[in-house]
Formats: C-alpha cells, sequence, structure tokens
C-alpha cells in the first residue's frame, strides 16, 4: 500500500470491499477519491465476477463526508457532477451493497451510506445531515434517500436542524438496518456479503431494481415491471437449480446463467428450397 491510495478495494468469495483510506481526515472525500471511487463503482457494475459489495472506511471512522478543506479553483457545478456520478453509480449498482459504518458517518458520508441496500453500525457510530451548519443545502442524493426512508417531516428535522444521533435513534428511523458489536461487526457483515453472493445473481438484481422503481410507481406500473422482469428469471439455470435442490433437500449453487438454447446454425435444421 501507498500513501495516496485513498480507496482500498479487496475481492474475496465473489464480495468486493471498497475502503475509503483516508484515516486521518476521518475518510472525508477529497477530489482523487471522489474520482477513484465512482471508477471503482463503475468497474463493479462490469465485473461478472462481483456478487456483493462492501463499502466502509479506514481507522474506525466510515465518512466524515466531502472535504471541503481541499482548496480547488473550479466551478463549484462541476464539483458536484463527482458527487452525483457516485451517486448514481451506486445507486445502479445491480450487485446487492452494503454499508459497513464505523464511527461517524457525516453529511455526504452519511448519504453515501445511505444509498446501500443495507446499513449495518455499531452502538458507537454517530450520523448527521451536517450541511446547515456548514452553510450548505444537502447533498449526495439525500434530499431523494431521506424522505423514501423516514418521511417528510423527520427528513426535515435530520437535515434542517443538523442534529447528531445515534446509532439506536438511526435504528429505530429505519436508517441503519442492524446494529452489531464493534467486535463483531466484521464477522456479521461477512456472513451477510457472503449470504447475498450466494444468491442467484440475476433474480436479486431485477428485485433491486424493481424495489427501486417501484417507490415511484403506482401498482399497476410496478406490477407490469414485475410480470416483464419475472420471465427473466426463468430463462436462467439459477430457476431450475433452485427447483432441483429444493426437491433433493440441498442448498442450491446459483450462477446466473442463461438457459435459453441459442439460435439454430445447422443448415440441415432449416427449411430451405
Amino acid at each position: 500500500m501507498t500513501d495516496d491510495q485513498v480507496l482500498l478495494s479487496h475481492d474475496s468469495g465473489g464480495v468486493r470491499t471498497l475502503t475509503l483510506n483516508r484515516p486521518e481526515r476521518k475518510n472525508a472525500i477529497n477530489p482523487q477519491l471522489w474520482a477513484e471511487l465512482a471508477d471503482a463503482l463503475r468497474a463493479t457494475a462490469r465485473d461478472r465476477d462481483v456478487r456483493a459489495l462492501v463499502l466502509t472506511g479506514a481507522g474506525g471512522a466510515f465518512c466524515s463526508g466531502a472535504d471541503i478543506g481541499t482548496p480547488e479553483q473550479i466551478h463549484p457545478r462541476h464539483k458536484l457532477l463527482r458527487l452525483t456520478e457516485v451517486a448514481l453509480a451506486l445507486h445502479e449498482l445491480a450487485v446487492p451493497t452494503i454499508a459497513k459504518v464505523a464511527g461517524v458517518a457525516v453529511g455526504a458520508g452519511w448519504n453515501l451510506a445511505l444509498g446501500c441496500d443495507f446499513v449495518v453500525a455499531t452502538p458507537e457510530s454517530r450520523f448527521c445531515q451536517i450541511f446547515a451548519k456548514r452553510g450548505l443545502s444537502v447533498d449526495l442524493g439525500g434530499s431523494w434517500l431521506l424522505p423514501k426512508l423516514v418521511g417528510l417531516q423527520q427528513a426535515k428535522r435530520l437535515v434542517l436542524l443538523a442534529d447528531t444521533i445515534d446509532a439506536e435513534e438511526a435504528h429505530r428511523l429505519g436508517l441503519v438496518t442492524w446494529v452489531q458489536p464493534e467486535a463483531e461487526i466484521d464477522t456479521f457483515v461477512t456472513a451477510l456479503a457472503g449470504r447475498l453472493a450466494a444468491g442467484p445473481p440475476v433474480a436479486l438484481a431485477q428485485s433491486k431494481a424493481l424495489l427501486n422503481d417501484g417507490a415511484n410507481s403506482t401498482l399497476r406500473e410496478a406490477l407490469a415491471n414485475e410480470a416483464r422482469a419475472q420471465p427473466g428469471n426463468f430463462a436462467t439455470t439459477d430457476a431450475g437449480e433452485a427447483y432441483a435442490a429444493f426437491a433433493v433437500k440441498r442448498e442450491p449453487s446459483f450462477t446466473g446463467g442463461w438457459a435459453v438454447p441459442g439460435p439454430v446454425t445447422d443448415r440441415s435444421h432449416r427449411n430451405e428450397k
């Protein structure tokens, strides 16, 4: 590892772990880290060997937000485009995502965690939509994520007052999925990521997209989307594998393989004059 490695990546058993690596700044995201994080998320989307993603921070903190102390002579709009790239790449990632939060998750750092499918925190974790205390408005998708997760009134409370809340309250509000003791969080997240990585990748990707889209759909639209998605699952080897495993009471082995035969190329099978 070199001193300028602001983002670490590690793969194991189909799980990719991305670690924000600026512990001296509580993993505040500087321009280099924004760019590397966007690139890493896009690379993950292209890598079929990755079946689940864990996002975490080094040195006992998750992320203290954007590093506003790094001077740059560029228009603020261009700075915000970096955040847009990261938020969209994370949201649109087909594989399940887990934020492993120890220590603080503040501002854009908290919204980065909320952009994941699951958030696992320790009792010592602290969360804050700190923007108002910095004279800024909410960003990194917080204006979209928070009302969906906690309702409009609680979202306004968290953003406009910029109160710091603990893991217990975040869990009660539905902003943390699980709270685990600090000594056990690594084991818990490893097991959770392993379960997700062992799941049927096509079906999980479709379900994740359906749930994301369903939050903004009518029931009729959601049902139509489900009807379009389900035949794609039957066209994978995973559907047959699930039934076969159930019949003999064993655990299925999912690969996401394509079960539909390709087009016939042998001319003897064609009716030609």
